[in-house]
């Protein structure tokens, strides 16, 4: 497995928005895609509470491409986003790495 963490960093005052979509929109539209979430967080105590983390599960890059790709442009959530940001964009910036796990690492 490879997993992929997401960083995103919301626009001041719509991390609930962005908490929302995930939880009525987003979410639901990867189970069509098959992409697996390993969890998500928001920041109790750190820099930022308007920042959202989240992972995802792999089996490979070629999985992850494939995925990640056909739900990007799925006009169900292409429109389903556009309608969340009428008012405005959510996500100020977005960062993610690829990690792959240690040998002693406890999640392979």
């Amino acid at each position: 497995m490879i997993y992929e963490l997401r960083i995103y960093e919301c626009v001041p005052g719509r991390l609930p928005d962005l908490n929302n979509r995930f939880d009525t929109i987003t979410l639901k539209l990867w189970e069509k895609h098959g992409i697996k979430q390993a969890g998500f967080w928001t920041t109790i105590i750190g820099d930022s509470n308007q920042t959202l983390y989240y992972m995802l599960a792999w089996n490979s890059l070629a999985e992850r491409e494939r995925k990640w790709n056909a739900f990007g442009v799925d006009p169900e959530w292409l429109a389903a986003r556009a309608k969340t940001e009428e008012v405005g964009p959510i996500v100020a910036n977005v960062k993610n790495v690829i990690l792959g796990p240690t040998p002693y690492s406890s999640v392979q």
